[in-house]
């Protein structure tokens, strides 16, 4: 085969929906936008939140004060499908909730009994999913993957989860410090932490690719 036939046979598929388009959302959307070749033919962005002043990320990307995060990533994308859904998810619009692979990366207040709501519906669709489990720390920190029936006791995002039900087939990636930890959270572990994801999301659409 013709290395020209090979190449035009490496095409995008498989869907991925990002729930939270925050300082670690806009990351990994940009990661996965840029995977050559393969990767995702589609990538949902969920999030109501609009650009503030204190989104630096944003604002560098050329995102303008007052629009809507997940336009920016659209307008970024170039030819990868990016869908904008301008919205949270809240127990009445877990419809929403489609593709091959579900991210989960809300912060804010008590987003657990959410994360809960969106794997549980993930999982009726047979969907992979992943969420995070602490994202604090200075950057030199070992980021942690495992799936949840392996996660530390006293990690409490997991032992929260497990709480909701959601006891295996679900992965984590954490730096094993939470906002209880004297650390803040540097670009440094939000980039590092974003790559990590973008390569679980990018194994999970391989294995379900093989398996179909």
């Amino acid at each position: 085969m013709k290395i020209e036939e090979i190449e035009n046979n490496k095409v995008p598929d498989g869907h991925v929906t990002l729930v939270g388009l925050g300082r670690l959302g806009i990351r990994t959307g940009i990661n996965l936008a840029q995977v050559h070749r393969g990767g995702p033919q589609k990538i949902t962005a969920i999030d109501s939140q609009k650009i503030s002043q204190g989104d630096l990320i944003f604002k560098m990307l050329g995102g303008k004060l007052g629009e809507y995060k997940v336009d920016l990533l659209h307008d970024l994308c170039g030819i990868k499908e990016v869908i904008p859904i301008r919205h949270d998810i809240t127990p009445k619009n877990l419809d929403l909730i489609q593709g091959d692979v579900v991210c989960v990366e809300i912060a804010g207040g008590n987003t657990i009994p959410t994360t809960a709501a969106i794997i549980k519906r993930a999982h009726e669709i047979s969907a992979s999913t992943i969420s995070t489990a602490g994202v604090f720390g200075i950057g030199n920190e070992k980021i942690r993957v495992m799936d949840i029936s392996r996660a530390d006791p006293d990690n409490p995002v997991a032992y929260e989860l497990r709480a909701e039900g959601i006891e295996e087939n679900h992965t984590l990636i954490t730096t094993g410090n939470f906002i209880r930890d004297s650390k803040p959270v540097t670009p440094y572990v939000l980039d590092e932490i974003a790559r990590r994801m973008t390569m679980t999301i990018l194994d999970a659409l391989e294995l379900r690719n093989f398996e179909k």
